[in-house]
């Protein structure tokens, strides 16, 4: 494919000297990568994306130098996406097109990017994190593992805007936050809730618990939620949803046995 050939590197791509680059990697037409970018075996980076774009301090200071980019192996970014200098991403990593992600960010393993994300930098994104297209995340938020974030949702950090200081959201393992929701600066999002569309999420969110609109207010438990097609459970949604997860195939329970006895 013409600008995009598996396994090469577009001679139009502009490589810096001092970058580290695995075996197997692709790198399509029009790319950039500045110096101090170390990009793992078997990843595939799409036309036009910037890795290591230099922060603000390049600008100001002629002694600057690039803080490292790592990115791990097998990941997949999708044109147009911009990593800048000083982050960290695990295996896996993918992204949708257009993607931007400020310096200072730490993402774990296998997480997955939607188009136009604007994730802020210094942020801290634990494992099989996926946020979907259009999500705005502000600056010190921290996700934990396998979290959800749909289309559209904002996470806040100013409490005082534009004065700070600043105060990231918290969103706790397997929470999921449906699209065009908003979390203020400094909520904590507890482990497996779950805050339904278009809510305004101004209090701390109790684990399990479902809240819905503006202010969001908690009216039941995952465990209260119903499928409509037949009456089942539907919460918490890993035992019922495993496409792209490490348990696919087998199942979160015998994968979380097998994880607990050091097997998985």
């Amino acid at each position: 494919m013409n600008g995009l050939e598996l396994g090469t590197i577009d001679p139009s791509a502009r490589i810096s000297r001092n970058v580290d680059i695995g075996q197997n990697v692709t790198i399509g037409c029009n790319c950039i990568v500045y110096d101090n970018v170390r990009i793992g075996a078997g990843s595939v980076i799409g036309p036009h994306c910037i890795l290591g774009e230099p922060t603000m301090a390049f600008y100001r200071d002629r002694t600057y130098e690039n803080a490292p980019l790592v990115i791990g192996a097998d990941a997949l970014l999708r044109a147009g996406s911009v990593l800048y200098a000083g982050s960290e991403f695990g295996d896996g990593f993918q992204t949708g097109g257009r993607v931007s992600i400020r310096e200072g960010s730490k993402f774990g393993h296998h997480c997955r990017i939607g188009t136009l994300c604007d994730v802020q930098g210094f942020c801290d994104v634990g494992d099989y994190c996926n946020l979907h297209s259009n999500v705005h995340v502000g600056q010190m938020s921290s996700l934990g593992n396998f979290v959800w974030i749909f289309p559209y949702v904002v996470l806040t950090n100013d409490p005082n805007p534009p004065v700070g200081p600043l105060v990231g959201a918290r969103i706790d393992d397997f929470a999921a936050v449906a699209t065009m929701s908003v979390v203020l600066p400094g909520v904590h999002v507890g482990r497996d809730a779950l805050v339904g569309a278009h809510s305004l999420v101004r209090k701390d969110v109790p684990p399990e618990a479902v809240v819905v609109g503006s202010p969001a207010r908690q009216i039941g438990t995952i465990h209260d939620i119903k499928g409509r097609s037949d009456g089942q459970p539907v919460y918490p949604w890993r035992e019922h949803f495993e496409r792209g997860m490490p348990w696919e195939g087998i199942g979160y329970q015998t994968w979380n046995e097998r994880r607990k006895a050091g097997l998985a």
